[in-house]
């Protein structure tokens, strides 16, 4: 059982509609459910969130153009639930945490579980060439296991060229079906951006390898294997992998591409195979479920604590985050690091990151993308999460420091990319 806190209205705010669906706007939803049991005690040494600030950056999301965005915090127990906006753009429907959503790239830490329990198996090594693996496939033999998971094979990202134009480049592939070797094929099209191991280069194509082996040393699909390492032992009951089908099972948000073309109306891109990413993107799910993941993850039931340390060796991305093997790391503005994975698929934007012990996680969805003032405001809501309300300023000499790092962080923040976009660096 879990103590609900409802922390906000469903009010959609900032969102240019028309008419008819402003005026269905006008209307709060009810408020959620009262508690259901008595909250345990919050995550040790951490502040409790703070829920206002919460609030206030998912309110800045819409104001931005997000048509809805939402949290949900699982602290040790305590759940604590935010929603500003709408699900549904037609009907006006409030959106909920309860619904699921495309997750994107967050798909990318499912994938290196799989893998990294293989490993743990014995089934293969993280230093030895694909090519062991996967004869031939790669122009390098250089190429290890541990380069694909830790974005530094040099593989080109094909998505690059594939999503160049954002909206003709999601309907030249929203019902189409890929083979995943098809999709290593326009990688291989172009050369590698470095050599093998030389640097950090995030790229689509090293999960969809990773897809590969896993389909290729276990002899089962992608979503007999999700299914069977994570979902069912961890009762993830919102979470699917339903390639090549285009539909989200059950209650869920729908997610609005935004056109590069300004002042273009959202496309609804809900319904789409996302065959152009499987194992690097596919996956669905809800901001419970991927709470419980990170939080089984980081909480040592998933891998053992040789490959979980091993999943935790960064790479440097810029000073504020690395990135292990399918994992990212974030430092916050108050000196805590979280650890999990951002998702971008079209019309969806995905913050899903826990603490060090696993025992505090969020999950914070935009049903847009291709805007990158969303982008970056939803970073915002693991700060709110983990970092606790600001402390007042006690003189002009103690508060610098604090605004010096804090605009330091905003710098950082400035940096965020998309996990899917044309020709740009990548974090």
């Amino acid at each position: 059982m879990e103590k609900n806190q409802m922390v906000s209205g469903m009010v959609g705010r900032g969102t240019a509609l028309g008419a008819v669906l402003l005026s269905l706007l006008a209307v709060p939803a009810q408020a959620a459910s009262a508690a259901e049991s008595t909250p345990t005690a919050a995550a040790e040494g951490m502040p409790a969130p703070d829920l206002a600030g919460l609030r206030e950056v998912l309110r800045s999301a819409l104001a931005k153009g997000a048509p809805g965005a939402m949290a949900r915090i699982d602290d040790n127990g305590t759940v604590y639930k935010a929603a500003e906006g709408i699900a549904d753009r037609v009907t006006g429907r409030p959106i909920s945490t309860q619904d699921r959503f495309r997750v994107g790239s967050v798909s990318k830490s499912f994938s290196s579980v799989v893998l990294l329990q293989l490993v743990d198996e014995g089934r293969l090594d993280l230093d030895t060439s694909v090519n062991t693996y996967l004869p031939g496939l790669l122009p390098d033999d250089r190429i290890s296991v541990r380069h694909l998971l830790s974005h530094r094979s040099g593989l080109y990202d094909y998505t690059n060229d594939m999503f160049a134009q954002t909206g003709p480049g999601f309907e030249s592939v929203r019902n189409r079906v890929f083979t995943l070797k098809e999709l290593v094929d326009l990688s291989l099209a172009k050369p590698l951006n470095n050599q093998p191991g030389a640097a950090y280069s995030y790229s689509n194509t090293n999960f969809v390898v990773v897809g590969m082996l896993i389909e290729k040393l276990t002899g089962h699909t992608l979503s007999t294997e999700y299914r069977d390492r994570i979902i069912k032992p961890l009762k993830l009951r919102d979470t699917f992998y339903v390639h090549p089908d285009t539909a989200l099972p059950g209650r869920h948000t729908k997610g609005y591409l935004t056109p590069d073309e300004a002042g273009a109306p959202l496309v609804d891109s809900t319904r789409q195979t996302v065959s152009w990413a499987q194992s690097a993107g596919a996956v669905i799910s809800s901001t419970r479920n991927l709470d419980t993941f990170f939080s089984a993850l980081l909480g040592g039931k998933l891998l053992s604590a040789d490959r979980l340390a091993q999943m935790q060796q960064w790479t440097p991305v810029n000073s504020t985050q690395g990135y292990g093997l399918g994992l990212r790391r974030r430092d916050l503005s108050c000196g805590v690091s979280v650890y999990g994975h951002t998702g971008t698929v079209q019309g969806y934007y995905t913050y899903s990151f826990t603490s060090k012990d696993g025992k505090r996680s969020i999950t914070a969805v935009a049903n847009t993308s291709n805007n990158g003032d969303v982008l970056g405001i939803m970073a915002k809501t693991l700060d709110a999460a983990f970092c606790g309300k600001p402390a007042p300023a006690t003189g002009a000499r103690s508060a610098a420091p604090s605004q010096q790092h804090e605009k330091q962080h905003e710098k950082e923040h400035e940096k965020q990319y998309e996990d899917i976009a044309p020709g740009i660096a990548r974090d």
